[in-house]
C-alpha cells in the first residue's frame, strides 16, 4: 500500500516518499514528548476543521493511494486497486481513480464512493473537478450527514460545492434495514430533486409522497428544509375537525422577508363558516422589534357578519442623552370585532381569547435612582348577557416616579409617586369617573446580622381625588393622608441532622411582624384599582391588605410564623421546608371594598405551608388555608410532581375554595412501552427513546362540583424513527354550557415535512413538562462521518 501526496492544482509540488513522512513524524514525537513532570495541555487545532474555507481548499494538498500507482510527474496519476484520493473534507475511493493535476479533474470507476464532509456517494461511475466540485456521479447512493436522508438516483449532476440535481431520485429518512425486500415507510419518489446547501433548501419536481405503499401527496413542486434554518415556500397543508367550525382545510406561505423580517398567511376554509385569512408579520431589528398578527374573515356564516382579530406588539429601546441608557417603549394592542370572538376562535391567538383585551402603551426611563415611566391603557370587555363582567378602568394617561435610596448609615428611604386618569363606563361602574394623585413616603432601618435581622418602617400614603361628578355627599373632590408603622423581625437558627439516612442542615425560623394604621374613613371614595390581597404565606407578612390605591386599611395587628427548611450542607439546595403563620389582630378592620364586611376576627385563619424536593424526581408542593372556629378547611392547594427521566412526567393537583370550586388536574406524557418492561434507549436530546414506542399525553381538568371534565386534552404519540404519528383530542370550556371539541392528527415524516393538524401547542400550553420527541439539533459534525 502506498500514500503519496500529490500536489495541489494551484500550490507548489514537492513529491515526498512515505520513508521521508513516517521519520519526520517519528522525530516530531520524539520533540513533542512532555517531560513527566510537565502536565499535557490540550490545544485546539487548526487541522481538523468542521468547515474548510473555499479560499483554504484550494491551497490544500491532495493525497493519493492505493495498490498501484502510476503517472506524469505534475500531470496526471492512475491508481489502480483500493483507490484513494483524499483532500480536505473531500475523500474519493474506487477500483480505478484517474486524476489531471493542471485541470483538477478525477476519473473514477467501479464501487466508486465519494465522501465530502459527511455526505456520502456511492456507485459505478464518477468525474468530477474536485476543488470546484463540478462534475457528475452515474447510478448513485447517497445519504446526507444533516437530516440522515438517503436514496439512490440515475445520476447526481455537482454543480457546485453546495447545489446538486438529482434526477429520477428518491428521497427518505428511514433506516436502511438488511435485506433485498426491505421499503422505507415513507419516501419520496421525484424526477427530479434540487439541493442547495447554501440555502438549506431542497425542491422536487414530479414528486409523489407515499407512506406504507399508500401514495399519500402527489404534487408537481415542493419544497422542504435541509436543516431548521427559515426559507420560503408554501407550507404542507393542515386538515382539521371540531364542533363549531367543521372541516378546516388550511394551506400556510412562509415568506422568509429576510433574516429578521419574515411572514406567514394562512387561508383556511372552514365548512361550517367560509372563509378565514391568517397573517403573521415578525421583525427583529438593534433598537426595536415586534409582531402583527391579524385574523379576517369577511364574511362568517354562523354569525352573518364579518369577523377579525388583530395583535400587535412592538418593543424599542429609545436613545436619549437625559436618561439612563435610553428609555424602552413597550406596545401590546388587541382588538376584535365582536363580543363572541372569544368564544369562537378559541385556537387564535391566547390574548385573542379572553373576555378582557388589553390595548397598552408604556414609555419608561431612569435617571439615576429615579425611575418614571408614563402609560395609557384601554380595555375591550367582551360582554355575555348570560355572564356579564364590570369592565376594568382605562388609564388614560398614567404617570408614574419612584426614587429609592440607601444611606451609607444603613437608612433605606423612597418616594412613589402616581397621577392616572380613569376612565370607564359609568352605567357598569355604578362610579364616577376621575382622576387620582398618589404619592408614598417610606422610610426604614434594617438591622441585619447572621442569627436574624429588625425592619422598623415609616409610610405615609397620600392621596388626592377630582372626579367627574359629584360624590353621595356632593363632593367633587377628596383627599386622604394615612401613616403606617411597621416592624418586621426575625431569627435563624441551625443544626446538623440526618433524615432517613442523608445528612442535612435544619434551620428554624420564627418570624414576628406587626403593623399599626390608624383608620381613615374611605367608603364614598370610589374604588379604581384595589382589591383584596390574596391570603397567602408572602403577602399575610405586608402591611396593607389591599392591593392598589383606593384603599388603605386600618390595621393594628401582629403576624407570628415560623419556617423551617432541610438544606443540603454542600450545595445549599432546599430539600424540604415546612411553614405556618397566623395573624392576631387587636381591633377591628373598619376599611372595606365597597359591599364588604369589616374584618371583626381577632385571630385569623391558620396557613400551613410546605413542599418537598427530596429527590430530583419528585416534588410536592401544598398550602393550606384553617379556620380554627369552623376547624374546616377554607382553601386547599395541593400538587405532585414526578420526572423520572426523558419524556416522562406525572403531575397531579387538587384545589378546593370552600363554597365555590373543587377541582382535580391531571397531566402526563409516558412511554406505554414501559408497561411491558421496555424502558427504551438513552438516545441524545430530542431524539426520542427509540423505534416503536407509543406515548401517552393529557391533561384532564375534573370538576368536582359539576361532576364533569372542564378542559381536557388526552392523545397518543408513536415514534416509528423515521415518522411520528400524533392523536389529539382537546375540549375546551367556553361557558358553563358550551365547549369546543377537535381532533387532530398529525404524521412527521422526520427531517421532511408534516402533515395534519398540529397539535404540539395544546401539548406544550397543557401539559407541564412535555417534551417534544422530535427536537432541533445543531448542524452534525463531519467527523461523526468520517472516512
Amino acid at each position: 500500500m502506498l500514500d503519496t501526496p500529490v500536489s495541489s492544482a494551484r500550490g507548489p509540488r514537492h513529491p515526498l516518499r512515505l520513508s521521508v513522512l513516517v521519520t519526520l513524524l517519528q522525530s516530531a514525537l520524539v520533540v513533542a514528548q512532555p517531560s513527566p513532570a510537565e502536565p499535557l495541555i490540550l490545544k485546539t487545532s487548526p487541522l481538523l476543521q468542521d468547515q474548510i474555507a473555499t479560499e483554504v481548499r484550494s491551497s490544500l494538498p491532495s493525497f493519493v493511494s492505493g495498490q498501484q500507482i502510476t503517472g506524469r510527474t505534475d500531470l496526471e496519476t492512475v491508481v489502480e486497486g483500493n483507490a484513494m484520493l483524499r483532500r480536505g473534507d473531500i475523500v474519493i475511493k474506487a477500483d480505478r481513480l484517474e486524476y489531471n493535476q493542471p485541470t483538477d479533474l478525477a476519473k473514477a470507476r467501479g464501487h466508486v464512493l465519494i465522501n465530502r464532509a459527511g455526505n456520502v456517494y456511492e456507485g459505478p461511475l464518477m468525474e468530477l473537478r474536485v476543488d470546484a466540485f463540478e462534475g457528475f456521479f452515474n447510478e448513485p447512493t447517497y445519504h446526507f450527514l444533516r437530516n440522515n436522508a438517503h436514496g439512490q438516483a440515475d445520476r447526481v449532476d455537482f454543480l457546485d460545492e453546495q447545489r446538486a440535481v438529482i434526477h429520477n431520485a428518491t428521497f427518505t429518512t428511514c433506516q436502511r434495514l438488511p435485506g433485498p425486500s426491505w421499503m422505507p415507510d415513507w419516501i419520496l419518489k421525484a424526477s427530479t430533486i434540487s439541493l442547495d446547501n447554501e440555502e438549506e433548501v431542497g425542491s422536487a419536481s414530479g414528486a409523489l409522497l407515499s407512506f406504507k405503499g399508500v401514495p399519500l401527496l402527489p404534487v408537481p413542486y415542493i419544497t422542504f428544509p435541509l436543516s431548521d434554518k427559515r426559507k420560503s415556500g408554501v407550507l404542507p397543508p393542515t386538515i382539521g375537525l371540531d364542533n363549531v367550525n367543521g372541516s378546516e382545510v388550511s394551506v400556510p406561505y412562509y415568506w422568509n422577508i429576510a433574516p429578521n423580517r419574515d411572514a406567514t398567511i394562512t387561508p383556511t376554509l372552514m365548512s361550517k363558516r367560509g372563509v378565514n385569512l391568517d397573517a403573521e408579520f415578525r421583525y427583529l431589528e438593534e433598537d426595536y422589534a415586534g409582531n402583527v398578527h391579524l385574523d379576517w374573515m369577511p364574511a362568517d356564516q354562523l354569525r352573518n357578519a364579518n369577523r377579525w382579530g388583530l395583535n400587535f406588539g412592538h418593543q424599542a429601546r429609545i436613545a436619549s442623552a437625559w436618561t439612563d441608557g435610553g428609555a424602552t417603549l413597550n406596545l401590546n394592542l388587541n382588538r376584535v370585532s365582536d363580543d363572541n370572538y372569544w368564544r369562537d376562535f378559541t385556537r387564535t391567538n391566547s390574548s385573542l381569547t379572553q373576555r378582557l383585551l388589553a390595548n397598552d402603551a408604556t414609555l419608561g426611563w431612569s435617571n439615576g435612582a429615579w425611575v418614571s415611566s408614563v402609560r395609557t391603557l384601554k380595555w375591550q370587555t367582551l360582554q355575555d348577557v348570560t355572564a356579564p363582567i364590570v369592565p376594568p378602568y382605562d388609564l388614560l394617561p398614567q404617570l408614574r416616579t419612584n426614587y429609592t435610596r440607601v444611606h451609607p448609615a444603613g437608612f433605606s428611604y423612597g418616594l412613589s409617586a402616581d397621577y392616572t386618569r380613569f376612565q370607564s363606563d359609568m352605567m357598569r361602574t355604578g362610579q364616577t369617573n376621575g382622576q387620582r394623585t398618589f404619592g408614598l413616603v417610606q422610610a426604614s432601618y434594617p438591622l441585619t446580622a447572621a442569627g436574624g435581622f429588625l425592619t422598623p418602617k415609616l409610610q405615609l400614603h397620600a392621596s388626592q381625588y377630582q372626579f367627574d361628578t359629584a360624590l353621595a355627599n356632593g363632593d367633587t373632590s377628596a383627599s386622604r393622608v394615612v401613616p403606617t408603622l411597621s416592624l418586621d423581625s426575625g431569627l435563624v437558627f441551625e443544626r446538623d441532622t440526618q433524615l432517613f439516612g442523608r445528612n442535612l442542615r435544619q434551620t428554624l425560623e420564627p418570624r414576628a411582624f406587626y403593623v399599626n394604621t390608624p383608620y381613615r374613613d374611605q367608603h364614598l371614595l370610589p374604588n379604581y384599582d384595589s382589591g383584596a390581597n390574596d391570603f397567602n404565606l408572602a403577602t399575610i407578612y405586608t402591611e396593607n391588605a389591599f392591593v392598589g390605591n383606593d384603599r388603605i386599611s386600618d390595621s393594628n395587628l401582629l403576624t407570628l410564623g415560623v419556617t423551617t427548611r432541610w438544606l443540603d450542607p454542600a450545595s445549599g439546595a432546599e430539600a424540604a421546608r415546612l411553614g405556618v403563620a397566623q395573624r392576631l389582630r387587636f381591633s377591628d378592620q373598619n376599611v372595606t371594598l365597597p359591599g364588604g364586611l369589616p374584618a371583626q376576627d381577632r385571630v385569623s385563619d391558620l396557613l400551613l405551608g410546605g413542599s418537598v424536593h427530596w429527590d430530583p424526581r419528585w416534588s410536592f408542593d401544598g398550602t393550606v388555608q384553617f379556620n380554627p372556629k369552623t376547624e374546616q378547611s377554607v382553601r386547599s392547594t395541593l400538587s405532585a410532581n414526578y420526572r423520572p427521566g426523558p419524556y416522562r412526567t406525572l403531575t397531579a393537583a387538587y384545589r378546593y375554595q370552600r363554597d365555590s370550586s373543587e377541582q382535580l388536574d391531571f397531566g402526563w406524557q409516558w412511554p406505554l412501552n414501559d408497561l411491558w418492561g421496555d424502558r427504551g434507549q438513552n438516545l441524545a436530546a430530542g431524539q426520542g427513546l427509540g423505534a416503536g414506542r407509543w406515548y401517552s399525553v393529557g391533561r384532564l381538568n375534573y370538576s368536582m362540583n359539576e361532576r364533569k371534565l372542564v378542559n381536557s386534552v388526552l392523545g397518543f404519540e408513536y415514534d416509528a424513527d423515521c415518522w411520528l404519528g400524533r392523536i389529539v383530542l382537546e375540549r375546551l370550556q367556553t361557558s358553563s354550557i358550551t365547549a369546543t371539541q377537535r381532533i387532530m392528527f398529525q404524521l412527521e415524516f422526520v427531517g421532511f415535512t408534516r402533515l395534519g393538524v398540529n397539535p404540539l401547542k395544546s401539548l406544550k400550553d397543557n401539559i407541564p413538562g412535555y417534551q417534544n420527541l422530535r427536537e432541533p439539533v445543531g448542524m452534525p459534525s463531519r467527523f461523526s462521518n468520517y472516512d
